[in-house]
């Protein structure tokens, strides 16, 4: 189940809002907890025992590290123990495949391949759980006595499938008492419609440009850049706006999730623009990978090693293949490079770092998208003009008419032009009445027009799946 779909706009979230609101608060986690499971076992009912296994142990474990926090060799096993059986379940999964693949084709051998279907959401959760047995045994948070709260931490329905990446210690004073305000559901039902227009109205329609492209044999120069510009702000959409969705849910709830998202294509440098994408990704692998080995507390050498791993591990983080592991590691260079020799020189500019920026992350998102590493290297070669392609085929020039209000759009909302004009305008008396009138109204014509989509078309993928 996807929130861009009419089964769950239209019968499952009213009835989980229905259940929640009338529970009595000491049941409104079981009931989030109840409906998260069905949520997340809708598609896929075996996939649900790979939840429950991460529950269990997080909940076991959690409570016996805390135990013996005072003997640190036991509690150090525990915590160890804990991290194996998580990441094991990824590796499983999600990776064992691949490393059979690459043994075979290193030692020539043909052990067969285990083909595991991946469990949705399986990335998100383990690092939910590892993030909640890491801070239980610094003791930065306290173990969760309530089983039913752990549990609705680890599956709620809002941020499961892709985040954002929440930590325990982001919502563990919520999820043992919040408070539910008007004010606060009406924000939350704004940025969720906010959301679902952007994946439904903008991220769905490049999509299928994306698909268009994908499927012809007359390509040429511009339409490869029409493709790669097009898979940039389509990713964005798609990711940001679930993000957009989830974090509307969870103020619905009664909680505050953290921010994934700060218009990075507003960047200047690649430093920059990972600070403003997933940016809970970025923190996690900050707080428990990065720092712990050292961060940039140590030599040059060690520092650069530092950033590699990161930077590979996070590629490695949305899919087991190379060319997510060398899109990870383009992005450790471009940062090093950065950092070493000249980020305060782009900082002093104006126009050349944002093209720099945008060269970059537009090439990067071909490596992500592409299949293999030579699909990858012909791609980006034929954008440059190495692929003897025409500079212009006809299907390019229909398709940037026919997709151009989209692409100014999704350009346009991707910076906070929109945002910056509706604070100039509330900020005046006569401006915030009109805001106030015209805000509901135009969130209620979006929702129709989403659900027109929605029951007219059958296009409606959502990327982060696969992670």
């Amino acid at each position: 189940m996807v929130f861009s779909s009419i089964p769950f706009l239209y019968y499952f979230l009213p009835a989980v809002l229905l259940c929640y609101f009338i529970a009595p608060k000491f049941l409104k986690n079981a009931v989030l907890l109840i409906f998260s499971l069905i949520f997340y076992a809708w598609g896929e009912p075996r996939f649900i025992w790979f939840m429950l296994i991460s529950i269990i142990q997080g909940y076991a474990l959690g409570l016996l590290i805390e135990k013996y926090r005072k003997k640190p060799k036991l509690k150090a096993l525990l915590t160890a123990l804990s991290c194996i059986i998580s990441i094991g379940l990824l590796v499983y999964c999600k990776y064992a495949d691949f490393f059979i693949e690459n043994f075979n084709a290193i030692t020539g051998l043909s052990v067969p391949l285990l083909k595991v279907v991946l469990p949705i959401g399986i990335s998100f959760y383990t690092f939910q759980i590892l993030s909640y047995t890491v801070d239980v045994s610094r003791g930065s948070v306290p173990a969760q006595k309530n089983p039913i709260s752990l549990g609705a931490y680890v599956a709620m329905f809002p941020q499961l499938i892709a985040g954002p990446i929440v930590r325990y210690s982001d919502i563990a004073e919520q999820l043992n008492g919040r408070t539910h305000t008007l004010e606060k559901t009406a924000a939350g039902a704004r940025r969720f419609v906010i959301g679902l227009a952007k994946k439904v109205l903008i991220a769905n329609q490049l999509g299928e440009l994306i698909e268009m492209f994908k499927a012809t044999g007359s390509r040429s120069v511009l339409y490869m850049w029409l493709y790669a510009l097009a898979y940039a702000i389509h990713i964005y959409f798609d990711f940001s706006g679930y993000s957009d969705m989830a974090i509307g849910l969870g103020k619905i709830f009664g909680f505050d999730f953290p921010e994934n998202f700060n218009y990075p294509f507003i960047s200047k440098s690649a430093t920059e623009f990972w600070r403003r994408w997933h940016m809970t990704l970025g923190s996690w692998f900050r707080d428990y990978v990065y720092i712990p080995m050292g961060g940039n507390r140590v030599s040059k050498p060690r520092w650069l090693f530092n950033i590699l791993t990161v930077w590979m591990l996070t590629g490695f983080w949305h899919g087991a293949a190379w060319t997510f592991i060398c899109w990870g590691l383009l992005f450790a260079v471009l940062l090093m490079a950065e950092k070493l020799w000249y980020l305060k020189r782009l900082e002093k500019l104006k126009i050349l770092p944002h093209i720099y920026k945008i060269l970059f992350v537009t090439v990067s998102f071909v490596l992500f998208d592409s299949a293999s590493l030579a699909q990858a290297g012909a791609n980006i070669g034929a954008m440059f003009g190495f692929g003897g392609l025409p500079l212009v085929s006809s299907e390019a020039v229909y398709n940037l008419r026919s997709y151009a209000v989209i692409l100014i759009i999704g350009m346009i909302g991707s910076t906070p032009l929109v945002k910056t004009l509706c604070e100039k305008v509330s900020a005046k008396p006569v401006g915030e009445k009109v805001l106030s009138v015209a805000e509901p109204v135009v969130l209620v014509l979006l929702l129709a027009v989403c659900t027109g989509y929605l029951v007219d078309g059958s296009f409606n993928p959502f990327l982060y799946f696969r992670f």
